[in-house]
């Protein structure tokens, strides 16, 4: 190897953190052709995980590796959401004691490339495609390994979590997450709760923040948060909260009337 071929591949080796994927577009724009990329695979200083991705020979790469990607290299949305992201900040270790799943959120028409989709992560990848919350608001880094992924921030977890009651997630399971939310800050809930389009969504979050008795909902300017209009129904046959115009499972909603 010639040593400004040498030079170029200690430079990518120093300044890549391990764990994460190189994406073959987001080389070629910082100057390793294709051609460069198929020399260091044989030469074993990478190795492909499906097409147009790449890892170090031998390194130890999970999903957020991936998301790492995602994020940095193709500038997508994707982030660890609702349940994974409050596990990945110590708020729902408790619900989850193995991580067998771990849930995207994404802005609604992006699609991930198929090198994430395919690969085997070692858990299964749910990708939910929505734009019922901006994509940039109430996000937070969180550091994995020698690399930072921007993951859903506690409250906007919840509202994640909220987002998929009741098809895919009990109502009951997030107010026991709510439980533990009582340091959540009053300025970050009012940004997301103004930016948020869904009343169902916003009515339930407000509705369990107000069961668990959070202090830091005393702090909310409601003035300003659209709940819409009307009665709306999470369940069918269930108990009927007219402070937030909601209808519950009857084991939540009891103590409201």
């Amino acid at each position: 190897m010639s040593t400004e071929k040498e030079s170029k591949i200690n430079s990518l080796l120093s300044t890549q953190p391990l764990g994460s994927v190189l994406t073959s577009a987001w080389l070629v724009e910082q100057g390793y052709s294709f051609e460069l990329q198929k020399r260091y695979k044989k030469s074993q200083w990478f190795e492909s995980i499906g097409s147009g991705a790449l890892i170090r020979h031998g390194d130890e790469v999970d999903y957020l590796g991936g998301v790492y990607a995602l994020q940095t290299q193709l500038g997508l949305s994707a982030h660890p959401a609702a349940k994974t992201a409050l596990s990945l900040q110590g708020k729902a270790h408790y619900l989850e004691l193995s991580t067998k799943k771990a849930q995207l959120f994404g802005y609604q028409g992006e699609k991930l490339p198929l090198w994430f989709t395919k690969h085997d992560w070692g858990v299964a990848i749910e990708h939910q495609k929505t734009s019922f919350l901006p994509a940039d608001t109430g996000l937070v880094d969180i550091e994995r390994k020698s690399f930072t992924v921007k993951v859903s921030s506690p409250a906007r977890a919840i509202m994640e979590c909220l987002y998929l009651v009741p098809k895919s997630q009990p109502l009951m399971e997030v107010f026991e997450l709510m439980e533990g939310l009582n340091s959540l800050r009053p300025a970050v809930v009012q940004k997301l709760l103004e930016a948020c389009s869904s009343v169902k969504v916003k009515r339930l979050f407000l509705y369990l923040a107000d069961k668990a008795g959070h202090d830091w909902l005393n702090y909310l300017n409601l003035e300003k948060v659209d709940l819409g209009s009307g009665k709306r129904s999470i369940v069918s046959d269930g108990a009927y909260v007219a402070k937030y115009q909601i209808t519950v499972p009857r084991e939540l909603g009891a103590d409201h009337g």
